[in-house]
Formats: C-alpha cells, structure tokens, sequence
C-alpha cells in the first residue's frame, strides 16, 4: 500500500514530521498505549456493556489473530457497514493491527452503492449487522455476494445462520507486523456527483494528527464523556475529535443507536455527557425538544455542529438552550478541519464556520479561472495540508478535476475569509443536495429517475427547509399518456436499491426544462422557482 510519500510529496511529509504533525504511530499501537495509560477506566458505553481500555485492547488483539487464521492478511480491504456499536470499535482497531483496511460505509447505502463501493475496492469482506432501523442487511449481503467477485465472505454482527458472526472469530493473540505509520490506515467516503464512490485514503499518521488536532481544540481530557449519535462511520463521529479523540484523551465514549432526543437525553443524563456533536438539524431539533422532555442535560459543556451550515439564528439559541459552549465545525473527510475556537466571541462563534486547525492549513479562495479573489470575496475553497489528501482511490479522472497540479483539493464550497481568519461557508459549486448532513447527488439520482418509462427528463434540485437545511425536489418531464405519483417514484428507486436518503422529497411535474445559453437545463431557475413556490404556500398557511 502507498505510504505517505506516494500521498504527499516528499518535501511535505519531511515538513509535517519535522514540525510533529505526524508521530510515525500506527492506530493499532495507539489503542496498546491508551490500554497501559489508562487500564481499567470505561472507554466505550454500549447499552448495558461497557467495555475498559485493557479490554478493548484484548478484544482487538484476539479479534486480529482471529480474522488472521480465517485468511485476512495486511493491504485486504474490508467493508464495514456497521451502526453505532462496540463491535465497529473493536473491528476497526482489529484491522488497523492486521494492517487490513476498513472501508467505513454508512447504515444507509443499499445495494446499488455497496456493490459499487466493493468492486472499486476490490473488497474481500463485507461486514454487517443482521439487522439495524428494520431493514435486514442480510439480504443485502447477499446480494453484494452475488455482485462482486472480489467478495470472499461475509461477516455478521447478530444472528445468521447464513455466514459467520464476529463474535465466533476470536483466537489467542499474536503479534503483527507493524504498519507503515504513512500508509493508508483506513478510507472514509465522499459524496459527489455521480454514483460512483470515491475512497478517500486516510493514513495512520495524518489521521492520528486529525483526532489530536481537534480534541485539543474542543479541550478533551480524561473527564471528558463522549457521546456518538451521529453514524461512527462518518468522519465526524469517528476523529473530528470523535471516538478516536475521545478515547486519546483518556475519556469515555458513549455510542447511541439512534441520535433521537428520547434516546440521546436519557444519555446525557445518566453517562453524564459532556460533549456530543450534531449536524444543524438535530441540533435545531433537540434545542426544540430541551424543555419538553424535563431531562438534566447540565453536564453537557460542548456541542459541536457541523456537516452542514448552521444558520445564525440557531446558532445564537442553542448554547442558551443547553447551557453549554457551542463550537461551529467545518470539515471533509477528505481532510481539512475549521473549528471555531472555544474562547472565540459570540459574533464569531454564530456567524463563521470557524478557521483552520493546523498552522501548515493552506487555503485559497479562488474565482473560475483559479484566481486569488480578493480579500473578503467569496470564490470556491481550495485547501491543502497535513491531514488534507492528495488524491483519492483508484479515480485518476475525478483526481484530475478535484485537485489542481500543485496539490490542492477543491472542496466545491464557496465561501469567503473574513479579516480575521475565520470562513464563512455561501454555498457550493458542486452539484450536492446536503440534506441534513446527508449528500445526495443529483445526476445519481436523476440517472435512475429517468429509467421509469414515463420520464423524458429529470432534475433534481435542493429546496430550502427549515429542518434540514435542504430536501430535494425532482422536476420530471412527462411522457405524453403516463401519469405516476411521487410515491411511484419513491418505489422505482426502492426497487433500484437506493439509499432511502436519496429518494426525493417532492416532485414537480414540467412541459419543459429551462434551458441555459448553451443548452444544459437552468437548475439555477429550478431552485429559485421551487423556492418561490414553497415561499408562497407558507404565505397561504401562515395567512
């Protein structure tokens, strides 16, 4: 596998070691230091299980040793599609000691992006809980057997009669090989405009430099409890500062299946949380049900927001509404954190989405040519840096678009720096709904609308929502004699293994699309054209 060198140009890696970014330790050796460090302390709440750091190492050893006398070997790739259980955890760091490389992938990816993901990886394994939200992964496992060649086995998480559960894989520890500290440890994934997924190569040292980075900046230390709603598969939960940062810190995590206020609140009050993170709308939710549900929720000291922008007005009622510190979070799995700080003030706090972590951030803000705008003007973000990536998997055109020749990524936001240093995100270049945190990639979408028999066209365009920030509409051309409902949509894209996040939230039937100068349909006047008509439907409700 690549190491840092074949990810970064020499004279880089040489400067982020030199100026300590990257310690040259692997994941699976850190766990072994935080087991000496901090022993018998809880570091992971699951439920009724809690599970100490010497047994969270123990278990990830004979987990390791397991998966290596099945045949699993260092440089395998491995699909985890896994909620927010304790077995993500230990599986994780069981293949970070193999030197195996866990491909993280949300609850929500069905059929159509799981076996897309698998053949890109050449995966050998896929493993799955037997069931999670009612939805049987079984099934899909299957389906994915049958899909992808490269797919030796399944492993599951639960009851299966069918392939083998984690919990049977288990053998007495051994020592491993230690990894390349600058190879690639793990791969998070994009969202982007096509269906295809694209991997993201994080390696051991500049993800380790990741979760430091941003657990020193929310103020982690050992009494710190850490509470995951968001899926552990998502950059976010995992090491912005996450699990990962929680657990460096000596602190204790507490994984939620579900990021409900009836599930988290209980949580909050009994486990004595002190710092969790949100995307917008659940953060806007749970400011809404604070005073309903009546539970203590005075521990908490930090909540961080991200995944999407935050709106002011929210932003200015949710530290009131817990009593704690807010802290704005801008980032990307491919790399580059902003994080507000903790002792910014107020005005910063809910206006911007915060400034770089690292002193070796660079970022530009660039108009259509690639041109520096000027200071204060908005343009498309271009960042790179010590935990920032170079290239993504196996993807040489989409490299050639997403990064420019001397190593930046552009990130498709648009948005401006104010004077002193902070971003203030103003939209995005690309054409990416963010529903509440979820990406939903419009050609994907509008390619498997158009395999119904009745669409001539489709475009899929966000419309503005209270909650989510964004939903997504779908505006069809009929074919003359067909007449069929949102709802038969919805079960067409069901029907083609869709993620359920995907499927539109309305449906907006044309004689034609608008069309721009050169031909392409105007999906600047399709957004402006559903915002005018939610606009006017709220006027008549509120009239």
């Amino acid at each position: 596998m690549q190491s840092a060198n074949g990810l970064w140009p020499p004279e880089f890696a040489a400067r982020y070691r030199r100026q300590g970014y990257w310690t040259g330790q692997t994941l699976g050796s850190v766990l072994a230091q935080w087991a000496q460090r901090y022993d018998s302390r809880n570091a992971l709440v699951d439920g009724g299980r809690r599970l100490s750091y010497r047994d969270l190492d123990l278990q990830a050893d004979r987990l390791a040793a397991g998966l290596a006398k099945r045949g699993m070997r260092a440089g395998d790739r491995v699909v985890v599609q896994l909620p927010n259980i304790t077995e993500f955890v230990v599986l994780c760091f069981a293949l970070f000691r193999l030197g195996s490389l866990p491909i993280l992938a949300p609850p929500g990816l069905r059929r159509h992006e799981i076996s897309q993901l698998c053949a890109t990886a050449e995966a050998i394994a896929y493993v799955v809980a037997d069931q999670y939200q009612g939805f049987d992964y079984l099934e899909l496992a299957r389906d994915v057997l049958n899909d992808v060649r490269s797919v030796r086995e399944v492993l599951v998480v639960g009851e299966s009669g069918r392939y083998p559960t984690l919990n049977e894989i288990d053998a007495p520890p051994r020592s491993f090989p230690l990894p390349d500290a600058g190879g690639v440890a793990l791969f998070l994934l994009s969202g982007g405009t096509t269906g295809t997924p694209k991997l993201i190569p994080r390696t051991h040292d500049d993800y380790i430099y990741n979760m430091r980075v941003s657990a020193g900046n929310a103020g982690l230390d050992t009494s710190s409890v850490y509470l995951a709603v968001l899926p552990v598969t998502h950059n976010f939960a995992l090491a912005c500062p996450g699990i990962l940062g929680c657990l460096d810190a000596g602190g204790r995590v507490v994984l939620s299946a579900s990021a409900s206020p009836d599930d988290a609140f209980p949580l909050i009050q009994n486990e004595k949380v002190t710092v969790s993170a949100l995307v917008p709308a659940l953060a806007i939710l749970w400011t809404r049900m604070v005073p309903l549900l009546k539970f203590d929720l005075s521990s908490l000291r930090l909540l961080q927001v991200g995944g999407s922008k935050l709106d002011e007005d929210a932003a200015r009622r949710i530290g009131p509404a817990f009593g704690c510190r807010l802290q704005q979070s801008f980032g990307m799995a491919e790399g580059l954190l902003c994080q507000s700080r903790l002792d910014d003030p107020e005005t910063i706090l809910v206006t911007t989405q915060g400034r770089p972590l690292s002193a070796d951030d660079e970022i530009r803000i660039v108009d259509e040519d690639d041109q520096d705008v000027g200071s204060g003007e908005p343009g498309e973000l271009l960042a790179r840096g010590p935990y920032t990536i170079r290239s993504y998997f196996r993807a040489d055109d989409c490299n050639r678009e997403s990064f420019t020749a001397d190593g930046y990524f552009r990130t498709g936001d648009m948005a401006r720096m104010t004077a002193d240093g902070n971003l203030v995100i103003v939209g995005r270049r690309k054409d990416v709904i963010n529903r509440g945190g979820d990406k939903v990639p419009a050609g994907e979408v509008e390619d498997h609308l158009l395999t119904h028999p009745g669409v001539t066209e489709a475009a899929v365009v966000a419309m503005p929502d209270s909650l989510l920030g964004e939903r997504t509409c779908a505006y069809v051309v009929a074919a003359p004699g067909h007449h069929f409902s949102l709802s038969d949509l919805a079960d067409l894209l069901q029907a083609r293994n869709l993620a359920p996040f995907k499927i539109p939230d309305r449906l907006e039937f044309v004689s034609s699309m608008p069309r721009t100068s050169v031909g392409k349909i105007d999906k600047a006047h399709l957004r402006r054209d559903i915002a005018s008509r939610l606009a006017a439907e709220n006027h008549q409700c509120s009239g």
